[in-house]
């Protein structure tokens, strides 16, 4: 079962935000996270669902980038200025990205391109200060780390694949899953691969995540998944990935060049899905990733 809209999903989780963008604000006995940063056009959203579901925000202390890419973490600036005593906390891959001048003003750039795209409410951002700037500093994350809220831990798990900083949350005690992007993306009733970084570390990733008793899925875009489908989707998730490697294998052979098999495998995906929250030149460039890899692992075989 897919849950499309923001509330609370369970017992100390809420899902924020939009459904084709969502953060999950996870409340321990002690202290809350926000766990990813979502898309920065919602920012004024996330402030209302704050008041309106009665979440103390002097409670949250800590902020989980799962990956840096800026679909992933445009709220965050903004909530780090607003309450500096919040902890932010990444991968060392993760912030070596947000290091990065260039890095940081690409992140900048596809934030504003995308939210000229989705900002169909009306929301102005132009009072807010949201975009990355070097004063965003934090703590690393790595595999097997632990963040404590109070009666709840949230462990880390190293899942490179859609991009080489990944990482993805898990709270044992009740069996919730965060993996962002690291796993197909519950878009509709289907599932999105997005091995931006590197397919074969995309598929190894979920397979260590294979293991893991999950009852609720925090996905960033469009559905938290809950119950049976919850319990399943890595599994089925890993099938879905073997079958789209062979999928494009094949249409690497019958188009003969990484971009032209990316420019059709896009054209068409649009056609099918034009409400899809990235725009087309983004979702080109993941295919072109994706595309160029496996043509890189056929040409060494």
């Amino acid at each position: 079962m897919r849950i499309r809209k923001a509330g609370k999903i369970a017992e100390h989780l809420w899902r924020l935000g939009t459904e084709e963008s969502s953060v999950y604000l996870l409340e321990g006995n002690k202290t809350a996270a926000v766990i990813s940063g979502g898309m920065n056009y919602i920012i004024p959203l996330v402030l209302r669902q704050i008041r309106e579901f009665g979440i103390d925000e002097a409670k949250i202390t800590h902020f989980i980038i799962l990956h840096a890419h800026f679909d992933h973490m445009g709220i965050v600036p903004f909530f780090k200025r607003r309450r500096p005593q919040i902890t932010v906390h990444a991968s060392r891959r993760g912030w070596e990205v947000i290091a990065n001048p260039k890095a940081i003003a690409v992140i900048n750039k596809f934030s504003d391109l995308v939210a000229q795209k989705n900002c169909s409410g009306g929301e102005d951002l132009s009072s807010l200060d949201w975009q990355w700037r070097d004063d965003v500093q934090g703590k690393i994350l790595e595999e097997g780390g632990k963040i404590d809220l109070g009666g709840m831990d949230v462990e880390i798990f190293e899942t490179p694949g859609h991009s080489s900083c990944s990482i993805t949350a898990y709270v044992r005690q009740e069996q919730f899953l965060f993996p962002s992007d690291a796993v197909p993306i519950p878009y509709k009733d289907d599932m999105v691969i997005a091995a931006n970084s590197n397919f074969t570390q995309y598929q190894q990733s979920m397979e260590k995540l294979a293991g893991l008793k999950v009852k609720i899925i925090g996905a960033d875009h469009y559905a938290c998944i809950i119950g049976a489908e919850a319990g399943d989707y890595i599994g089925r998730a890993i099938t879905a990935a073997r079958e789209k490697r062979s999928v494009l294998n094949a249409l690497l052979r019958k188009e003969g060049s990484v971009d032209q098999a990316a420019k059709s495998y896009i054209d068409n995906f649009f056609k099918n899905n034009p409400d899809y929250f990235v725009a087309p030149e983004i979702m080109l460039g993941v295919y072109r990733q994706m595309l160029k890899h496996l043509a890189e692992q056929h040409t060494s075989l």
